[in-house]
């Protein structure tokens, strides 16, 4: 693993070791880490978003099309989900 230091203002640094202490992670690098790893969801989420946005638009869908959806997440969660 990589390491990084940064510097911070008091007060943030003050903001990172309550985080840390109040919400059990082990240390500040965990606790940026899950920042940097969310920031990339939400990056992520937004590339997909504007591919959807700007894809040509499709055939509207009806109930049997959520059915058949609901099915196959039903049919994923109990064939991942730990006996």
């Amino acid at each position: 693993m990589s390491t990084m230091n940064i510097s911070l203002p008091e007060a943030l640094k003050t903001f990172v070791d309550l985080q840390v202490s109040q919400r059990g992670y082990g240390t500040s690098s965990e606790y940026v880490r899950e920042l940097i790893r969310k920031d990339q969801d939400r990056l992520q989420l937004r590339e997909l978003l504007l591919s959807g946005a700007s894809s040509s638009p499709t055939a509207p869908v009806s109930a049997t099309y959520f059915d058949g959806l609901r099915d196959r997440v039903h049919q994923a969660i109990r064939t991942h989900s730990p006996r």
